[in-house]
């Protein structure tokens, strides 16, 4: 069963080399892997360049954003499983897309596949800080803004062709609008996997503070809105405790 990969990069030549040796030490053959560039200035795409053997497609070119991106790399894929590892990620260990591909081929009706993440400081990527799990994740759970870790969720990609791409207009929210539409719209077969496969580095657009975690309350609102879904602030507001106590500080 063959895996695509989707890696967005802009000006991402100081991290992106994480990325890449990541997938190169993947322990798997059936593997596409293509990298959509918002037209860096950077190394980013000659760090790309270096990998001819493990890059299937790589495109640079100006977007509209992070989603868009992700689009572009969501219409070019064949693959039958998909997962989208950001440029400023990586993963933990070489078996993890041999795991994703033998969950996927013992359920044939399973649609996605909700893995773990852990987070890193750049000063030691050997570390880690805080992790994300996807354990006892309900979709219900995303009235109130809680849903699993995106980077480590691999979906079937008849399932993007059954609900749609990633929405554009949203600055940080557009990975939960999708799974709202996935996940609780469509409902979605879903497998909690309990394995952490990726490793992020703090900082980042969804991570970065109070600011970040304003714009995404009033896109979450609006998802949950135009998809006929109940909620509101205070209650969108709840996710920030309950997720400082899920999360496991080292």
């Amino acid at each position: 069963m063959k895996v695509t990969l989707i890696t967005v990069s802009f000006n991402s030549g100081r991290t992106i080399l994480a990325t890449l040796d990541s997938v190169a030490a993947q322990r798997f053959s059936e593997l596409e892997y293509i990298i959509v560039d918002g037209g860096s200035t950077d190394a980013t795409m000659s760090h790309v360049a270096s990998f001819p053997d493990l890059v299937s497609e790589a495109i640079s070119e100006s977007d509209e954003g992070i989603y868009d991106a992700m689009n572009k790399g969501l219409l070019r894929a064949t693959g039958e499983i998909v997962g989208i590892l950001n440029s400023d990620d990586f993963y933990l260990h070489p078996n993890v897309l041999s795991e994703v591909e033998a969950i996927f081929s013992a359920d044939p009706a399973l649609d996605v596949v909700l893995g773990d993440v852990d987070f890193v400081s750049d000063r030691d990527l050997g570390k880690p800080v805080r992790q994300y799990r996807a354990g006892g994740f309900r979709p219900w759970m995303l009235r109130f803004g809680l849903m699993p870790p995106h980077p480590a969720v691999f979906i079937r990609r008849s399932a993007y062709e059954r609900v749609g791409f990633y929405k554009l207009g949203y600055k940080i929210a557009a990975d939960f609008d999708f799974l709202v539409r996935l996940l609780l719209i469509d409902g979605a077969k879903y497998r909690i996997i309990n394995k952490y496969w990726v490793r992020m580095r703090t900082g980042g657009a969804s991570t970065a503070g109070w600011q970040s975690n304003l714009i995404s309350t009033r896109e979450m609102l609006r998802s949950l809105r135009e998809n006929g879904i109940f909620s509101c602030t205070p209650m969108l507001l709840l996710r920030l405790p309950i997720k400082f106590f899920r999360q496991v500080f080292f």
